[in-house]
């Protein structure tokens, strides 16, 4: 029973909840998520279950898209609709100056988090800190952001898809962008659509749960290349040991051996292959 299920998460339901009663409606040892959702948040939940959860690293860091909805006109604490309006305005963009900011996050940019957010601070979350009234800003971070294109435009809410690098908070993208266009956003409604290859439209209720969507471990590094190995190289990749081989580019690629069981994962660099996950 090891890989990767994809859930649909609802509104309402921390992603460590929904861990917790797969686990348990499993009887699994071993069960971790792809990335938190927030509880406001809804959408594509990816589960390792298992020994999958020995290449979770390589999903944590893929893109992302989501769908937002952002409340045009208030600024809260939060940066989401949970939070506590601190500030306000009857500017009324339209929808050319919104179609103008979007576009103005496109590329790589560099982000500040929430205050409240679970980046830590001494070994202790922001949102700790933010709730006793210490806000505390942590420095800039590095994102990508690869589209980003307004899908629905009502009076001051508007709705956007964006495609970005792993660590975005999409709560800043509220916030920066009603401080963009002067009149204050946050964020309102948050779905993620896609997570490197999952898709949301694969994704199941928590109440069907069936082991028969499981996605395995080898499926989802289809889009690797792949090596097999003779019998000798078998047992020495399998040990750890280094392999030479020509013709092959830089990257990780699915292994599988000479009767082609697959493996794991390996790395090349410079013409040697290392193990890097075994199933």
């Amino acid at each position: 029973m090891d890989g990767f299920l994809l859930l649909f998460k609802e509104k309402g339901i921390s992603s460590n909840q929904l861990v917790q009663k797969v686990k348990k409606l499993l009887s699994l040892k071993k069960v971790g998520h792809l990335g938190t959702l927030d509880p406001m948040a809804e959408g594509l939940l990816v589960l390792a279950l298992n020994r999958a959860t020995r290449f979770s690293s390589f999903f944590l860091n893929s893109d992302k898209v989501y769908q937002a909805n952002v409340k045009l006109g208030s600024k809260t604490d939060t940066d989401d609709a949970l939070g506590k309006i601190i500030n306000s305005s009857d500017q009324i963009p339209t929808e050319i100056e919104i179609d103008s900011a979007l576009k103005s996050f496109i590329g790589i940019s560099k982000q500040e988090a929430p205050f409240f957010s679970a980046l830590k601070h001494k070994g202790r979350p922001l949102y700790k800190y933010a709730r006793e009234g210490k806000y505390i800003s942590k420095p800039p971070r590095e994102i990508n952001i690869f589209s980003i294109k307004n899908i629905k435009h009502t009076f001051m809410e508007c709705s956007f898809r964006i495609h970005c690098s792993k660590g975005t908070y999409i709560r800043s993208i509220a916030r920066d962008l009603g401080d963009n266009l002067g009149c204050g956003a946050h964020l309102c409604g948050l779905k993620r659509i896609s997570q490197g290859v999952f898709n949301i439209e694969d994704s199941k209720s928590d109440e069907e749960i069936d082991l028969n969507f499981l996605v395995t471990i080898e499926e989802a590094f289809l889009t690797y290349k792949k090596i097999q190995l003779d019998e000798m190289n078998t047992k020495a990749f399998l040990n750890g040991v280094k392999i030479t081989l020509e013709d092959f580019n830089d990257n990780y690629y699915r292994i599988y051996d000479h009767s082609l069981t697959f493996l794991g994962l390996g790395l090349i660099r410079e013409s040697s292959l290392a193990l890097t996950r075994l199933v």
